[in-house]
């Protein structure tokens, strides 16, 4: 079990309480597996950053802390390590205690007798049927919030026979946002990060012979003007984040992505899909002047296809959001329990079919 760094209880930190890992975790509950630290969790126990890194190192191990994950200062760590050990500020029993808990797991999980994975499954890593099954999991995930402009003129399906289709930002041609972080790299990045399919790919894959798919990244109001567009498709969202790289005090759609679905709209009918790992903020006006809003989370390598899928009628919407959209962050955070204050955007549980019946 891994100790979160952000996390603790009436001021103290997860990693050093020795009430929550020890007295509750391993003594009450009965816990028998080990408990790993956060990278450079216990960095953060003293301000500034890494500073009383001894005490820290003391504090964390006599808390309960099991393993420890030292990305960086190892020799620091090991030295510390030992010589509270031998001064005994670290009772030998608690290294003992630590030792035979990682081993217990080792062995009942057989690593000694297994140490390496079956490399012989490497081949069936990212096969057919993975790659579908993680499709359906994009279709059957994408919420639809809103469905025309008039409920009794649905927008959705899209017609795939459409004369010119108009696609717009950046989202809708980026692999890497649509997988977001904790992917090929730590904090997620743009671009063709790995195989896969992007909204603009699998768009292209199903439009009709004559129809005309033009992409424009960051259109202006005069190209838009330019031609005559059947429907837009604006796709925006998040850039990738991990951790507190993704705080945010007013959760607004990055890159202007406001500004960009307002614009496309306010010319062109339009669906705009929002990429994204969280609700974001969605201002009255934006919502007046779209026809259609899906929120796709973050679909991943196989989110074009799947979205898709759906957008254009092969497979209904089935999504629900999982938790409360907001109106406005100061509402935050927002609890369904509380009756008289609750008063979102959109409720927990919401969400349409392209015949905008409610999900039940």
């Amino acid at each position: 079990m891994m100790t979160s760094m952000v996390t603790g209880l009436q001021g103290q930190k997860l990693h050093d309480s020795h009430f929550l890992l020890t007295e509750i975790l391993k003594n009450k509950l009965g816990f028998k597996g080990f408990i790993i630290s956060d990278s450079e969790g216990l960095d953060r126990l003293s301000s500034p950053h890494g500073s009383n890194y001894q005490q820290s190192v003391l504090s964390a191990i006599n808390a309960g802390i099991d393993m420890v994950m030292v990305p960086f200062r190892f020799e620091l760590f090991i030295g510390d390590l030992m010589h509270l050990v031998e001064s005994g500020k670290i009772a030998m029993k608690r290294i003992d205690d630590a030792v035979e808990r990682i081993l217990r797991v080792k062995f009942a999980s057989g690593l000694f007798e297994h140490p390496f994975s079956d490399r012989s499954l490497l081949g069936t890593v990212r096969c057919e049927q993975h790659k579908e099954l993680a499709r359906e999991a994009v279709r059957k995930s994408l919420v639809l919030l809103k469905n025309g402009k008039d409920p009794k003129k649905p927008f959705l399906p899209l017609d795939r026979n459409a004369k010119t289709i108009f696609v717009a930002g950046r989202h809708a041609d980026d692999l890497g946002y649509q997988c977001g972080g904790w992917t090929m790299t730590w904090e997620g990045k743009s671009g063709r990060i790995t195989t896969g399919n992007t909204i603009l790919d699998a768009i292209r894959e199903v439009v009709g012979d004559e129809t005309e798919v033009i992409y424009d990244e960051n259109p202006s109001a005069g190209t838009i003007t330019d031609k005559e567009y059947s429907f837009a498709i604006v796709v925006v969202g998040e850039g990738p984040y991990v951790e507190f790289g993704g705080d945010s005090t007013d959760l607004t759609i990055h890159f202007n992505g406001t500004e960009l679905i307002s614009m496309v709209a306010e010319q062109i009918p339009t669906l705009a899909i929002l990429i994204s790992g969280r609700p974001l903020s969605l201002e009255p006006q934006l919502l007046d002047k779209t026809e259609a809003l899906v929120s796709a989370w973050l679909p991943g390598s196989e989110g074009g296809r799947g979205i898709v899928d759906v957008i254009f009628g092969d497979h209904e919407f089935q999504g629900r959001l999982p938790l409360t959209w907001f109106k406005n962050v100061e509402q935050l955070p927002m609890h369904v329990e509380d009756i008289d204050s609750y008063d979102p955007l959109f409720p927990i549980g919401f969400g349409l079919t392209s015949k905008n019946e409610l999900l039940m």
